[in-house]
């Protein structure tokens, strides 16, 4: 496998505000520690590809900004208009939790930018597949409004670039960050073009979002997915939501190209949110989503990074995408393995979540 990865080193310059951890500095709240979204997570994957070697297996590429009109296609012109002005005059903050230092606008072009590279070599046959290191991520951004450190919408920007350049016609976008991909979703949802399909910790980010019940509107209705999964959800919850709902839809949908939105954060350890998936979890993921990208479209997959704020568990994670999807013999252990392992839910609770994926399969009759 030929595995394209995107990435720049300006993509870890980018600046958030005077926060403590997601709390604003001010009154009783001490300055420390910056926003949980900084660049060592990134950078230390990257660090790590290097001393195992899979570094030197991966075509590793750099991208262009994306476009004023690929932005265009997704995020009104006062925003960018707004958004490159606040960013000229050395930085500043728009929506919820979206600071950003001088040249904000242009890195958060440039991670855009990853992103839409990442699709075109997939689609034109460049690599096999590919890996967008994309930062600032995209997911939760709307047209209008950014918010939970999302300043553009990657992925969608990507999309739309490949569909207006006959690339593509039918997308499925599979976002697994612990977070309702609630960006996406706005975007599409009354599109019968892309499906978009969340699996997310319910009721952690955005609180108000999220719910199986929202299946889409108006010419949309039907193609978007959203699977809550409860606290603690752990390896066996996500697997089986993967093999009954997930996959199931993506061979019902019939796209011509798959995107995952790869956030790391429902990592064990990882401090905004309380799942428990570790290496395993996100390499059978990776197999998974392969085999029907196998099945369906050739094998045209392409992943962009979004959340995941564990500095020491993000790398091996990422590390472990990578090797399924180049199919690297290069391993790099998942040091919290064993602690993985021992925490998994008791077989009562995985009933439990067995019960609730059950009920959506039945209900979307899969």
């Amino acid at each position: 496998m030929t595995t394209g990865f995107f990435w720049d080193e300006r993509c870890f310059w980018h600046s958030g505000g005077n926060y403590a951890g997601l709390l604003p500095v001010g009154g009783l709240v001490q300055p420390g520690g910056g926003l949980p979204e900084n660049p060592e997570t990134k950078r230390r994957l990257v660090n790590l590809l290097h001393v195992t070697g899979l570094w030197g297996e991966l075509a590793t590429r750099h991208a262009p900004v994306a476009t004023e009109e690929d932005l265009l296609r997704v995020h009104p012109r006062d925003y960018i208009e707004t958004f490159k002005a606040k960013s000229a005059e050395g930085g500043g903050e728009l929506g919820l939790r979206t600071p950003f230092g001088p040249d904000g606008f242009e890195i958060a072009s440039l991670s855009a930018g990853l992103a839409k590279a990442a699709l075109f070599a997939t689609l034109k046959g460049e690599v096999d597949n590919a890996y967008a290191l994309s930062r600032p991520p995209g997911h939760h951004c709307l047209p209008d409004f950014p918010n939970g450190f999302c300043l553009l919408a990657n992925l969608a920007i990507a999309i739309e670039a490949a569909q207006t350049h006959k690339l593509t016609d039918r997308v499925a976008v599979i976002d697994w960050d612990v977070h309702h991909g609630n960006g996406t979703e706005a975007i599409f949802y009354d599109r019968d073009d892309v499906l978009t399909i969340s699996l997310h910790q319910e009721r952690n980010y955005p609180l108000d979002s999220g719910d199986f019940a929202d299946r889409g509107s108006d010419g949309g209705v039907g193609y978007n997915l959203n699977i809550p999964l409860p606290p603690g959800t752990g390896h066996a919850g996500y697997i089986e939501a993967f093999e009954r709902l997930v996959i199931p839809s993506l061979h019902a949908f019939q796209p011509d190209a798959i995107v995952v939105a790869c956030g790391f954060d429902a990592s064990l350890v990882d401090p905004l949110s309380r799942m428990i998936t570790g290496g395993d979890t996100f390499r059978a993921m990776t197999e998974m989503t392969m085999a029907a990208a196998a099945d369906l479209c050739d094998g045209r997959l392409m992943m962009a990074h979004e959340g995941g704020y564990s500095e020491a568990h993000v790398p091996f994670l990422g590390h472990g995408v990578l090797e399924t999807m180049s199919g690297s013999d290069i391993h790099a252990a998942d040091p919290f393995q064993a602690k993985f392992e021992g925490q998994q839910p008791n077989e009562r609770f995985n009933r439990y979540v067995s019960d609730l994926i059950a009920e959506m399969a039945e209900t979307l009759d899969l």
